[in-house]
């Protein structure tokens, strides 16, 4: 962990030098400090470090949350991204910005709100069409509902897209691929309170989450309110996913690559997996905007894409080693 984390350190100030208008290392200390020029100011507070403060947090959220939905649901494929989470809270966030604006404060503030309903929606939905009456939740068949569903929510949002203006569509296609669109300090406000108050909450359920992963009947004797635990989880899991979502669009595979990679550098005990996860997914997120920002300059690449070209040959491997 404290290698992961002086990573991201090294590639938060890589970060801070990258981008169209390069500043030098030397500039940008000397910005952060106070002694900078107006125009690197301008650059390095108002346009970069917003950017790269959200890259962290929704890193971090987007793999915590993953971890917990592989925790709870003992399903080493489970991920906000593929069961569908993500794809209701993105699409409660297109329909507001596609009716309403959202430059004014109120608007921004209630996205990770808005998002949190939609994936909460699309939970309930996956979770009536999985069950079965009288049987087992199937893990193969929680998965691939949350495909199904997922695939249904996204012909939604391409038929919501027709409908708009040049300009709107322009930005919805960019947010789908999975731009990070909120890049001012009003919108690392509006996620910063999700993930200051769930993170440690998840961290403070590790020994229940090591509990749970013995069994349901196992948890039982043990004294575990299983049920009761794993909805508070999920709502928890949920509220990270979507308040993510909310300012960082379609970026899948985050919490499926992170807790899987996490799981390998620091074991399954919840208490070192779930902060090393946060870590994992804050570090790939970073390092895959600033990829995104400088291979195609001045293009931009969307970070969902960077992610993805790494997720989903991985999500294949994960698959094909799926017994279930």
């Amino acid at each position: 962990m404290f290698v992961l984390g002086t990573l991201i350190v090294l590639v938060f100030l890589v970060s801070m030098n990258a981008g169209y208008i390069r500043l030098p290392p030397s500039d940008v200390f000397r910005t952060l400090f106070g002694f900078g020029t107006a125009k690197q100011n301008l650059i390095l507070f108002d346009f970069r470090l917003p950017r790269i403060v959200i890259s962290v947090l929704i890193g971090a959220g987007l793999a915590v949350s993953g971890c917990v939905m592989q925790g709870i649901s003992r399903n080493a494929l489970a991920d906000p991204g593929i069961l569908g989470i993500n794809a209701g809270a993105g699409l409660m966030v297109m329909l507001f910005v596609s009716f309403f604006p959202a430059t004014a404060a109120a608007p921004i503030y209630l996205l990770p709100l808005l998002a949190f309903a939609g994936a909460s929606l699309t939970a309930a939905l996956i979770y009536a069409l999985a069950r079965r009456r009288h049987s087992a939740l199937s893990q193969t068949r929680l998965l691939m509902t949350g495909i199904a569903v997922a695939a249904g929510i996204s012909a939604a949002s391409i038929v919501l897209t027709l409908k708009l203006s040049p300009e709107q569509y322009q930005f919805l296609a960019t947010w789908l691929a999975g731009s990070i669109w909120g890049t001012t300090w009003k919108f690392v406000l509006s996620l910063l309170p999700w993930i200051v108050v769930l993170l440690p909450y998840v961290f403070y359920k590790a020994r229940v989450m090591n509990v749970l992963n013995l069994g349901e009947t196992t948890a039982t004797g043990l004294g575990a309110h299983v049920g009761r635990e794993q909805l508070k989880l999920l709502a928890a899991s949920i509220g990270l996913a979507a308040s993510c979502v909310a300012v960082s669009g379609g970026i899948g595979f985050v919490g499926l690559i992170g807790p899987h990679l996490a799981r390998r550098l620091v074991g399954p005990r919840h208490q070192a997996l779930l902060p090393a996860s946060a870590l994992v997914g804050a570090l790939l997120v970073i390092v895959a905007d600033t990829i995104g920002r400088t291979i195609l300059q001045p293009s931009e690449v969307p970070t969902g894409i960077v992610v993805a070209v790494v997720g989903a040959p991985y999500f294949l491997y994960l698959l094909a080693k799926s017994k279930s």
